[in-house]
């Protein structure tokens, strides 16, 4: 009976330290996206990923109506 009571509570304890191990470990968290380069929109002034930037005359743009009002605003 004694030895049963000891082998409960040796495995009560590993039980325990168990979780608290668990619980000081930080959390895995999923690796993400490396960050992209941010870029300003010439007309706007909104920044967006470099990747998705259209180049143009005179800089990058948010999308094809800024850089045609830029173009057209300042002639070369």
């Amino acid at each position: 009976m004694k030895l049963l009571l000891v082998l409960l509570a040796v495995v009560a304890l590993l039980w325990l330290l168990r979780g608290s191990a668990r619980r000081m470990r930080p959390p895995q968290t999923p690796r993400a996206t490396p960050p992209q380069p941010m870029v300003a929109c010439m007309q706007c002034g909104v920044h967006l990923p470099a990747n998705e930037a259209l180049p143009g005359r005179g800089g990058v743009f948010c999308g094809a109506e800024h850089r045609a009002a830029f173009e057209a605003a300042h002639p070369q």
